[in-house]
């Protein structure tokens, strides 16, 4: 088995250019300005206990373009310690109080990263982590930097302390770290290498000190970061005793042997988000696509604590996004907004949910017709996942469970018949049969009866809620 060294990809704090492994040089933005964001966004709803962990880094990407809720955690990176235990300069401290700002407003919590790869050189980590005093510099300066961003943490990146005198220093410093912030209701958490030897610099010690460990499983393996190699590492660090629930198993947004982001080789051919290997820039080129990236996820909510990947910026929207990707195969909802909300539900072709002949008695047909902005097209979202309309509530005909049950409205009565939930990819899941609110046959005809069916995220199945 091989195992590397060489840790997550970074550039130096506040640079405005980085230069990736192609050996190409590109501009990427420093800054950003947050959004307005609404108050009352809706948060991530993944299984309960599983964190769906991002890094964000400070030389790129647009916190604007976050798929919020599709996360638990945020991590940004990175700052780098002194040798005596004072902090180098945050890089772009604007990107992270939007950072901050953003994700809070979305329910997400957000740490700052200290340290990364920074080209193999952890020196600064050593000096400090072997005195004492420069530990409490440290840990001090931390602290500070914490209360002054508002961050909910500290993710600790040191790549990487050697077995020995080097990860004792390194337990010393993390008691210390951890003692600090947790008296103030705050998360430690750290990145640690794939396995290996060098895996025996963090003793475990640490597992009873840290919140979780985020495991950087990539950047080995034949190919890069398989599925058989990435469980293993996760399965080693659970063997040495970090517990499953502390166990985040990361997975690459990137390439190997060469570094292109999942972005770049995703527009060089769409088809490549379900493939692992692509011929990019004259060579092939390995990471990991849509069904390798599910099937992860499928394991670590089965076996582990969550999921992280590195990173956001790399990732793509819509149909193809690994992160999406992720909160799907996860089980991941996203609740409709709270009771109150009300207008029209739009879906194929622009139509609106329309109630037959704005009839109100029981039994009526739901369908989808032009938007003619009446009280038929009128609906409010519930607290409790209901989707109501002329004072009834959309329902799943005779409770029925099976593809083809048609859609009516009916007196509110509670049951799961009239529940729905809303999905990271826009389809709205029964929560009784599991099934999708469909236009039967993918029509976008005026009178198309809705009915429930497997989901596929189709058009006929996407749909747009009151905002």
């Amino acid at each position: 088995m091989q195992w590397t060294r060489l840790g997550k990809r970074l550039g130096a704090a506040g640079i405005a250019l980085a230069t990736v492994a192609t050996g190409v040089t590109v501009a990427v933005t420093a800054t950003a300005t947050a959004a307005p964001a609404a108050t009352s966004a809706a948060v991530a709803a993944l299984p309960p206990g599983f964190k769906s962990v991002g890094y964000m880094p400070s030389w790129s990407g647009n916190v604007n373009s976050i798929q919020y809720t599709k996360l638990t955690h945020i991590n940004y990176a990175f700052v780098l310690p002194n040798s005596n235990g004072t902090l180098q300069g945050i890089p772009d401290p604007n990107k992270l109080r939007s950072l901050v700002s953003l994700g809070h407003n979305n329910g997400v919590k957000v740490s700052l990263a200290v340290g990364g790869w920074n080209d193999g050189n952890d020196s600064a980590f050593e000096q400090l982590a072997g005195n004492a005093g420069s530990r409490t510099t440290f840990v001090n300066a931390l602290i500070g930097v914490v209360n002054e961003y508002n961050l909910d943490g500290i993710d600790m990146d040191w790549e990487y302390p050697d077995p020995g005198q080097s990860g004792a220093n390194f337990t010393a410093l993390m008691r210390q770290l951890g003692d600090a912030l947790h008296s103030r209701g705050k998360l430690l958490t750290a990145a640690v290498v794939s396995g290996g030897g060098t895996a025996n610099g963090v003793e475990p010690a640490v597992f009873g000190i840290v919140d979780w460990l985020n495991i950087m499983a990539y950047d080995g393996g034949s190919p890069h970061a398989n599925y058989d190699w990435s469980i293993q590492s996760a399965n080693f660090w659970k063997g040495r005793g970090l517990p499953a629930g502390k166990t985040v198993l990361g997975v690459p947004f990137y390439s190997r042997p060469v570094y292109v982001p999942y972005s770049q080789i995703v527009a060089a051919d769409p088809a490549n988000a379900n493939r692992d290997c692509a011929n990019i820039s004259g060579g092939t080129q390995c990471y990991n696509g849509i069904p390798t990236i599910k099937r992860k996820t499928q394991w670590a909510v089965a076996n582990a604590g969550g999921i992280m990947n590195w990173e956001l910026s790399q990732d793509t929207t819509g149909a193809t996004s690994l992160l999406s990707a992720i909160f799907d195969a996860a089980g991941g909802t996203t609740p409709p907004p709270g009771g109150g909300r009300s207008g029209p539900i739009t879906g194929i072709a622009g139509k609106c949910v329309d109630v037959a002949g704005a009839n109100s008695a029981n039994g009526t047909a739901v369908q989808i017709y032009t938007c003619n902005g009446t009280g038929a097209q009128t609906w409010t979202v519930g607290a409790d996942n209901t989707l109501r309309a002329l004072g009834k509530c959309m329902d799943v005909a005779g409770a029925g469970t099976a593809n083809g049950t048609v859609i009516q409205l009916w007196d509110c009565n509670g049951t799961g018949a009239q529940s729905w939930q809303a999905n990271g990819d826009g389809t709205l899941r029964n929560t009784a049969s599991g099934r999708c609110l469909d236009a039967t046959g993918n029509s976008s005809a005026d009178g198309t009866r809705l009915q429930i069916w497997d989901c596929f995220a189709s058009a006929n199945q996407v749909w747009r809620l009151p905002a």
